[in-house]
């Protein structure tokens, strides 16, 4: 990280949370932003559900909720990116404050609830997107929609003409009851809407499925199921936790998703037994608690075929999607791993 970065970080966390996130949104603008362009070699170079991927290391929805800072996220040395949550109508959101710094945990809990400047301002946005990069969108619905199901298709409908591929968020903890939607004949209901939507377009994208790490074991057993009778094309495992297990920080009990380090064992996990239940036969993105190189390839190794992060960024920086993926390319190496397809799924079994 250079001096420059480490500034601006610590500048950054003097910030209440929500203003430091759009400062930093902001500061991808300037000159000084480290933005190294594309960072691959043989190794890493990939596909993913037909998109090819300069290298597997993607920025996690969330960060980029309005699409403001496309054009620099793509030269941020990562291999796709992932703006949204984007609803049918324009909305506020819940009250602030709605974002907690967890310093000692290396976390953060948010409930954002879904602010965001709707599918209109989004598809607008998306007109002048970076050509030739890895752009999805991720779905989502409004909090007083009578038909929350039908706002992921209306999204995918208005935006999809734009877009590389399309994630179904049917688990943020910040709307009341949007989890209700991954049980099994709600989400079969929902998944039907969306593919519809997106055979529709003139050019199909692949869809993707966003589920959370709180699922239990039947619960997961029947998100695998779905997914795969569906025609899904990937599945991202996970979103934030409702568990509060081992922090320490003082903000900790604040409500809202918790994300950072603490969810990376949670989630991987799941990542896993979901590898597991679908028999490595639908990709899986690895999200959750990545910081390093080496957190990279554990969610690989546990069934990923790539790999996003967020929170990390809040103590490390924009430069840390570049980082990890040029660690990734050290670490494939010194195990003897000429492409990072053959790690996919290899140390599965220690994380069930």
């Amino acid at each position: 990280m250079s001096l420059i970065e480490q500034i601006g970080l610590r500048a950054l966390r003097l910030a209440d949370p929500e203003r430091a996130h759009g400062l930093a949104l902001k500061a991808l603008h300037s000159p000084f932003a480290p933005l190294p362009g594309p960072v691959t070699s043989d190794r890493l170079a990939c596909e993913l559900c037909g998109m090819k991927l300069a290298n597997p290391i993607g920025l996690a929805a969330g960060f980029d909720k309005n699409a403001t800072a496309m054009t620099p996220l793509a030269r941020a040395g990562f291999g796709f990116i992932e703006v949204g949550a984007t609803t049918p109508r324009p909305q506020p959101g819940n009250p602030r404050p709605r974002l907690f710094r967890l310093a000692e945990d290396r976390a953060a809990i948010n409930r954002f609830g879904f602010n965001n400047d709707g599918m209109e301002a989004m598809a607008a946005k998306l007109e002048a997107r970076p050509a030739g990069f890895p752009i999805g969108l991720n779905l989502g619905a409004n909090k007083d929609s009578d038909d929350r199901a039908a706002d992921f298709a209306k999204v995918l409908e208005r935006c999809g003409p734009r877009l590389d591929f399309a994630t179904v968020n049917v688990s943020s903890p910040n709307t009341e009851r949007l989890r209700d939607l991954q049980g099994a004949e709600a989400l079969t209901a929902l998944l039907a809407g969306v593919l519809e939507a997106r055979d529709g377009l003139e050019r199909p994208i692949p869809v993707f499925l966003k589920i959370a790490p709180d699922l239990n074991g039947t619960e997961l057993e029947d998100v695998a199921r779905v997914a795969l009778e569906s025609g899904v094309d990937a599945v991202i495992a996970t979103n934030t936790t409702l568990s509060r297990d081992g922090l320490v920080s003082a903000q900790k009990g604040e409500a809202g998703g918790l994300s950072g380090a603490p969810l990376f064992e949670k989630s991987t996990r799941t990542l896993a037994r979901l590898s597991e239940l679908t028999e490595a036969r639908l990709p899986l993105i690895g999200v959750g608690g990545v910081s390093s190189a080496e957190e990279a390839f554990a969610k690989i190794a546990a069934g990923a075929s790539a790999v996003q992060l967020y929170t990390a960024m809040v103590y490390q920086g924009i430069s840390l999607g570049a980082r990890i993926a040029e660690g990734l390319d050290q670490t494939l190496a010194a195990k003897g791993y000429t492409h990072v397809s053959q790690a996919i799924g290899t140390e599965r079994t220690k994380w069930l």
